[in-house]
């Protein structure tokens, strides 16, 4: 070989390792980047991690501060509320019954015709906006409104039947019950403003409008939508005691002794019990496992170092969880390629959309591609990192519905029914040995009932809390429409009876 033909062999060779070293510094730094977001999901996994052991200080918790707000107001993060509902629907009510609900920019027109036997003979439902301009009016040109609509929704489906009926109320908003049908707004949220209402008693209101607009109709009962949960749940199920609504936001409210509201000595009930608004969302615990990212998203919210329950596992919040998580990997890498704006955006991300990326079942998750792309403005993307978009959303939602499993089986301890001893046993004697209590639990809520891999993870966590030899006696029940039908519900179970609730 002579000297040129030497020298272009060594330039070729030097140009190739030149090639093949380039080629490795680039497999490197793409691996290096790779695992950088690796380890962020990793830390991410671990600090939200939900074993058993952890659940089980949840549940411990839970009940410690139920005993809390029932022993005194302001003893506890739960404020533990009186309902006044002591006489839940049994399956045995009959005839028509109303129910109105206004739980935010909408409102719902219900008529119910019962037929005893645990039976509903018809259902019908009306949907209606309420105007913008109503909404930061007149408390008088609300309700005139509301009014018009029922008298409106009454001639439609069968007037004649509706003269001195009875009506249920539900009215999603923080309200001061201070009887079964009375209470006083406490402050307006999503988006209403009208001032001349605030401490006013919202039933009252309601009343008046209805004898100015000539409806011969009522209030028969003021209930939140937990509660209207447990009393749909009660109607076709006597052992519902408890009831859960998992939705945007979420709420219980369970079936206790009056003898054990110790805040409110001498509670008298005809009935010897008291449904409590637990107000869940605000549960506090060391033992929840918060992270770097609950805790920015609390910072941010508008009310700070409040419902912190609600923030892990509602659906008002956990898609933006996993904005934060993958805005957290956008920082330390380019695996979604330069840095979308969308992702400082809060609440870009919604639930639902988190939820259509963690079911995804094409096999390039081209769902989860979509989402990316319109949502976040992050565009082709390898099918690797679109599995681990899917990763985010599993361990968020994991987390939420393990929690929220904790919390059910934490109420089911305060009143026995978990297989320990409570104050109220959850075995009844037979012989030697005790045979648990059958117990139902009612579930409501778009996040339960349409997530689907959502329930299954709160499904299993139950079962696992409780164990397998308690856990048979436990049904989780779905109910559609608590907050509807089962005002109507009690309206109906509490027409024509003679029920006390008295305060000494």
């Amino acid at each position: 070989m002579g000297k040129v033909g030497l020298g272009l062999a060594v330039g070729c060779a030097v140009a190739s390792c030149a090639i093949a070293s380039v080629m490795v510094g680039k497999r490197v730094r793409s691996r290096r980047r790779w695992w950088k977001v690796v380890r962020v999901l990793d830390e991410f996994e671990e600090a939200a991690s939900t074993p058993v052991g952890r659940l089980r200080q949840v549940v411990d918790a839970m009940a410690v501060e139920m005993h809390a707000g029932l022993a005194s107001e302001g003893g506890s993060k739960l404020k533990m509320l009186l309902t006044f509902v002591d006489n839940l629907p049994d399956g045995s009510e009959n005839g028509i019954y109303y129910a109105l609900h206004i739980g935010g920019t909408n409102f719902r027109l219900l008529r119910i015709q019962l037929g005893g036997q645990r039976s509903i003979l018809s259902h019908d439902v009306e949907r209606k906006p309420i105007p913008q301009h109503l909404m930061t009016s007149t408390s008088e040109e609300l309700f005139d409104f509301i009014a018009l609509s029922l008298k409106e929704f009454i001639e439609r489906n069968g007037n004649n039947q509706a003269r001195g009926k009875d009506l249920g109320f539900t009215f999603s908003f923080p309200v001061k019950q201070t009887s079964l049908s009375s209470g006083t707004l406490i402050k307006w949220t999503k988006g209403f403003s009208i001032e001349d209402m605030v401490e006013k008693d919202v039933v009252e209101c309601l009343q008046k409008a209805l004898s100015r607009r000539g409806v011969d109709m009522n209030v028969a009962a003021l209930v939140n939508d937990s509660v209207g949960t447990l009393a749909l749940g009660h109607f076709y199920d006597k052992d519902t005691v408890a009831a859960v609504v998992i939705g945007t936001g979420t709420n219980a409210c369970y079936l206790e002794r009056a003898d054990a509201v110790i805040k409110c000595q001498g509670l008298l009930t005809t009935s010897g019990g008291m449904v409590i608004n637990m107000e869940w969302g605000n549960f506090w615990s060391s033992h929840l496992p918060r992270t770097s990212y609950d805790i920015d998203l609390d910072a941010e919210s508008q009310n700070p170092n409040d419902q912190g329950f609600e923030k892990m596992i509602s659906g008002m919040y956990l898609g933006d969880i996993v904005r934060r998580v993958i805005h957290k990997m956008s920082l330390e890498s380019d695996i979604f390629g330069p840095i979308s704006s969308k992702l400082s955006a809060r609440f870009v991300l919604s639930t639902p959309l988190m939820a259509a990326m963690h079911e995804d079942e094409t096999p390039n998750l081209s769902e989860v591609a979509k989402i990316l792309e319109e949502t976040l403005n992050i565009n082709d993307v390898p099918l690797k990192v679109r599995k681990l978009v899917v990763k985010i959303c599993d361990v968020v939602t994991r987390r939420a519905a393990r929690l929220a499993a904790a919390g059910i089986v934490g109420i089911l301890k305060k009143i026995g029914r978990d297989g320990t001893a409570g104050i109220t046993s959850g075995r009844v004697k037979s012989g030697k040995s005790g045979k648990m209590r059958r117990t139902a639990v009612a579930i409501e809520g778009g996040l339960y009932l349409s997530y689907r891999i959502f329930r299954e993870y709160l499904n299993e966590a139950v079962a696992e809390i409780l164990g397998e030899e308690i856990a048979p006696f436990v049904s989780l029940k779905v109910m559609e429409d608590g907050s509807g039908i089962g005002a109507a519900m009690l309206a109906a179970s509490n027409s024509n009876v003679d029920t006390l609730v008295q305060v000494l």
